[in-house]
């Protein structure tokens, strides 16, 4: 990821049919999931209708000790999360899952994504007395579906009447004492699948990979406005929601985010990313000697490039694998020291060579250029440099975090602007009408917004990431009359 983009986060939940250790199962989940969020993890046990739970900032291996995993006990359900945050500041106190003692019981809530309407939701609530402890919009959702249980029969009744005043991107796992319940908002904006196990267990996860690593077998995505309920009974579909948007998956799931080996749409994402470096060696014809990835999500791509191009694949960087992506460092200057440590040239396979180098995409070229410096100094005669990714052009709002245009470099500057910027000989773009083709699909379904300007829903009115930090009532629109 050359720039700082923010990603989403990852959910999952399993229903046991007897009691087990479900917070293991949850833990190595959470484990595959954690390239979706790295700031914070989290999980809730049920057992009998009691909920524990332990979260805590940092990644899945350092929030989760063998004491804190084994405090966390046996039970018959268990939901988890990782975090990078979208709303709300990074602090442990916005770690979820997030628990929530109402006056019909007790529920737990795992949030991805970003509500568009957060803002006016919670100035309502603060205004009717709800007091919030944290400063994300995955507690605005949670107060939501507590109001509406007042009034409910069921926890999932409750959940459906709050779908109807949610705007934006959100799939959620919410977990009462006797039901698993997963959603996805109408428009499907970020990915949700179930899957069995052997044992009975049905489970839920952000992606397929977590399914995988959990040893369940995936069944099928939820759909866009689908709610799964879960109990001992078997599992139940609620589709009032359904087929009222047109689905906007959000796309860049498929460059970055998923993981390779995970399946979305019918198509997985390392087929995707290989499909992507074959449009780009279509447009890009590039006399070069070798074709080298930036590790992760750009080496599918490149081998892609290759395979079309007949240019050798070659790896031209080493990992270090003990340091989390590139964007978790909370300031630029952290960011750019981050990479000299994160990726290492290997001299050998570059020295001498003109090569093409394929990122998963270019957002503010912050990071582009030591990565492009260090092939210039371990003696690449030539780099050109190709994002598998359409420029980002404008602002995302439903969970990537790209509030403003500012800092987005293709916005304010030329290919050939950029490469003098960067270093590189060359850059080039996946072109726009491609991004819709890498599932193979009719290129329909697709957010693609911060590429083409052209938004699923209103545009918010607040869109700072730490807009709840400050009192709602400073804010001249929501202050009582």
């Amino acid at each position: 990821m050359t720039g700082h983009i923010h990603e989403e986060c990852g959910v999952f939940g399993i229903f046991a049919p007897d009691v087990q250790n479900v917070a293991s199962t949850a833990y190595y989940a959470l484990f595959a999931l954690q390239h979706r969020g790295q700031e914070s993890a989290g999980i809730v046990v049920n057992k009998d209708g009691v909920f524990t739970s332990y979260k805590d900032s940092g990644l899945v291996n350092d929030v989760f000790t063998r004491e804190r995993l084994d405090s966390l006990g046996e039970g018959e359900m268990a939901i988890g999360h990782v975090r990078y945050s979208t709303t709300g500041a990074s602090g442990r106190e916005n770690a979820q899952p997030i628990v929530v003692n109402h006056l019909k019981g007790n529920m737990a809530l795992a949030h991805n994504g970003n509500l568009t309407n957060a803002y006016e939701l919670r100035s309502e609530l603060e205004n009717e007395g709800s007091i919030f402890h944290t400063t994300s919009d995955t507690e605005v959702i949670a107060y939501a579906i507590t109001k509406e249980r007042v009034k409910s029969r069921s926890i999932e009744e409750a959940v459906v009447a709050t779908m109807d005043r949610l705007e934006g991107a959100y799939s959620l796992v919410v977990m009462s004492p006797a039901k698993l319940i997963a959603v996805r908002d109408p428009r499907g904006f970020r990915p949700l699948c179930y899957g069995t196990r052997k044992d009975g267990a049905i489970i839920v996860a952000s992606e397929s990979c977590a399914l995988n690593a959990v040893g369940a077998h995936l069944v099928r995505e939820i759909e866009p406005g689908e709610m799964l309920v879960i109990t001992k009974d078997g599992i139940r579909s609620d589709k009032t929601h359904c087929g009222k948007f047109k689905k906007s998956l959000c796309v860049f799931e498929f460059f970055y985010t998923a993981r390779p080996d995970s399946e979305i749409d019918g198509c997985f994402v390392h087929d995707a990313r290989k499909r992507a470096g074959a449009f780009l060696a279509e447009k890009y014809r590039i006399d070069a000697d070798i074709v080298c990835g930036v590790p992760d999500s750009g080496l599918d791509a490149a081998l892609g490039y290759s395979q079309a191009s007949g240019i050798p694949y070659g790896i031209a960087f080493l990992k270090n694998k003990y340091i989390g992506r590139t964007f978790i460092a909370p300031d630029q200057k952290m960011r750019e020291d981050r990479v000299k440590i994160k990726l290492n040239v290997i001299a050998s396979a570059v020295k001498g060579k003109r090569v093409v180098l394929v990122d998963d995409s270019i957002v503010r070229g912050t990071t582009s250029r030591p990565i492009v410096k260090q092939l210039r100094d371990a003696g690449a005669t030539e780099v050109h440099f190709l994002s598998s990714a359409p420029k980002f052009l404008n602002p995302c709002y439903y969970g990537t975090d790209i509030a403003s245009r500012d800092n987005l470099i293709a916005c304010h500057y030329s290919e050939e602007e950029i490469a003098k910027i960067i270093g590189a000989d060359s850059v080039g773009y996946l072109d726009l009408d491609k991004a819709g083709l890498l599932t193979g699909g009719d290129g329909t379904g697709f957010c693609t917004a911060c590429f083409d300007g052209v938004y699923p829903t209103e545009i918010p009115t607040q869109v700072n990431k730490n807009r709840f930090e400050r009192p709602l009532s400073e804010n001249p629109k929501f202050q009582k009359k």
